[in-house]
């Protein structure tokens, strides 16, 4: 498998959602994917206002924490489009940055694993040490999923 977690750790940083890679998507600048998944996020519950703090908003950190504020949240609602809004953000940010598509590319059919100690959704809920010295995985991985489909569905469109 192959391991990441922060943007700014090599070699595979550029496969977190805050590493900063702008790309464009309905019109919109976003400047990292978790911009573009806090934004939509904001706009399935209808929250006009935060969604545009969170396009004003530079840093990920930041707006991750006006995602958490965002009014009329359902988590069965969020459970259904969340992974196609991840997926979405990721497809675009690899296909408009042929540096990143060419890493990303290059990682074969390896399994792609945000190894973030605290995050049981989106990471495997493990460090890479932790997964690397053998501890049972406590997250679904969904990020790293959804990096694989990306991967796939941008070889079938380069025809690789």
């Amino acid at each position: 498998p192959i391991y990441f977690w922060k943007p700014n750790e090599l070699p595979y940083g550029m496969f977190s959602q805050w590493y900063f890679s702008k790309f464009s998507y309905e019109n919109i600048t976003f400047n990292c994917c978790e911009q573009f998944m806090m934004y939509y996020k904001a706009l399935l519950f209808d929250d006009i206002e935060t969604a545009k703090m969170i396009l004003k908003e530079t840093n990920p950190r930041q707006q991750k924490a006006l995602g958490r504020k965002v009014s009329g949240f359902d988590e069965k609602k969020w459970s259904n489009v969340k992974e196609s809004i991840v997926y979405n953000a990721n497809y675009e940010k690899f296909n408009q940055n042929h540096r990143l598509k060419d890493i990303l590319l290059s990682t074969g059919n390896e399994e792609l694993c945000e190894a973030s100690p605290f995050d049981t959704i989106w990471g495997i809920g493990l460090s890479e040490n932790d997964a690397l010295n053998g501890k049972k995985w406590r997250g679904k991985n969904l990020l790293g999923k959804a990096l694989m489909h990306v991967r796939e569905d941008l070889r079938k469109d380069l025809n690789l």
